[in-house]
């Protein structure tokens, strides 16, 4: 954690900022994360964006700000509030769920998100088994993120989003910059997302589109969503490719890193495929891919900890902190399966905004971890642990490529 000075008048009142994020290493938790959380469990930070912040790092009170409803998501590209960095969606767009709720489409979006939906699981395995063919065909080494976790991610959410596998490909290429966190617009942002939309929106009309995308499609004939367009229809469609496409590839690429750099961890799974649905959700706790933290504007003054909130301020909810936190998880460094509060991360967030794909991510990544253990057991790193180049600039804490052999 540094504690860079900033420039200018104000540089001896706030030298007691931190510079938040901390770290870009995946490997492990930020220098000092478990003082910061004993001493200051809300702490004034500095942001990408060269705002200030409150950053909550205790379970308890990462709990508090996640479910209370003055603390607000929609708030946050609300103009000239503090931000974490430049927005690379509309504003609009940030509450998503919340647009979807109002738009009368909720129902719509869990249905596709059902992991139970006919036919989703024999899909998921064979595609996680398609890809190891193709690891395999080719050889070691293999880079398991751009080979493995990225296509399995991006091919589940054009089947959920009932579009051609195909079109995976082609929305994938946006995310990169979509997910930036940058302190200043990016300009390719607007053009990365018009395209997509663009795309998205002939998709409505392709006969052959069925999902949910179809779903949407066919709702335009209904009098009673009169008031849709075709370009918020098509925001759904493109927000939960992005959206779910990085929150899933991301979380099973770091699962693989902390089982590759953990070999007890991946050992214990290998020989208990009974165990690995408790493994994932241990994996989840232990997710270090959530690189920045959930923010949320104050609606009101609120009482934090120690700490009075005040309206308007930015609160930032860093999960690792939550997650890590000994008061809620005991021992919280050791992957264990019996861990009683298991279920109680919170890496899908909380609240109104807890993460309405949940069951289908678990499925995502239990389903790949089953493959990859059965079908690669003597899967390792092919470089040292040092070597792996962690990306920067980004919402996401990922390795660049994550190269294995087997």
């Amino acid at each position: 954690m540094s504690t860079t000075t900033p420039a200018g008048p104000s540089a001896v009142a706030r030298s007691d900022l931190l510079d938040f994020p901390f770290s870009r290493d995946g490997t492990r938790l930020p220098d000092g994360l478990a003082h910061l959380r004993a001493a200051t469990p809300v702490r004034r930070v500095r942001t990408i964006a060269g705002d200030e912040a409150w950053l909550v790092s205790s379970y308890r009170l990462c709990e508090q700000v996640l479910t209370d409803e003055r603390f607000s998501l929609k708030d946050t590209s609300a103009p000239g509030v503090p931000r974490q960095y430049a927005l690379t969606i509309p504003p609009e767009v940030v509450n998503n769920m919340g647009n979807i709720t109002g738009a009368g489409l909720r129902r719509a979006v869990m249905k596709a998100l059902n992991p139970k939906a006919p036919g989703l699981a024999r899909w998921l395995r064979e595609e996680a088994a398609r890809l190891v063919d193709g690891l395999v065909e080719d050889g070691p080494t293999a880079d398991l993120r751009g080979a493995f976790c990225e296509p399995y991610s991006a091919g589940l959410h054009c089947r959920v989003l009932g579009i051609p596998g195909s079109e995976g490909r082609a929305f994938l290429r946006s995310l990169d910059i979509a997910f930036m966190n940058s302190a200043c617009p990016v300009a390719g942002a607007k053009i990365n997302w018009d395209r997509d939309i663009t795309r998205m929106t002939v998709l409505l009309d392709d006969p052959a589109t069925s999902g949910l995308v179809g779903e949407l499609a066919a709702l335009r004939e209904d009098p009673d969503y009169a008031h849709l367009t075709d370009e918020m229809l098509a925001t759904v469609g493109v927000t939960m490719f992005g959206a779910g496409t990085v929150s899933t590839s991301g979380f099973l690429t770091m699962a693989l890193v902390y089982l590759l750099t953990h070999r007890d961890a991946w050992e214990l799974l290998r020989k208990r495929p009974d165990a690995v649905e408790a493994g994932v959700e241990e994996l989840l706790r232990m997710n270090l891919s959530i690189g920045d933290a959930l923010p949320r504007i104050a609606r009101a003054d609120v009482r934090l900890g120690d700490v009075e909130v005040k309206r308007g301020e930015l609160v930032l909810v860093l999960v690792e902190g939550a997650n890590f936190d000994p008061e809620a998880f005991p021992d919280p460094e050791r992957f264990t399966l019996d861990r009683v509060n298991a279920a109680g991360h919170l890496s899908f967030g909380g609240g109104s905004h807890y993460c309405p794909a949940t069951a289908l991510g678990r499925v995502h990544a239990r389903v790949a971890l089953e493959t990859l253990l059965d079908r690669l057991p003597t899967l390792e790193l092919a470089v040292p642990v040092d070597q792996l180049v962690w990306r920067t600039g980004f919402m996401k804490r990922i390795p660049e490529r994550l190269p294995a052999t087997w």
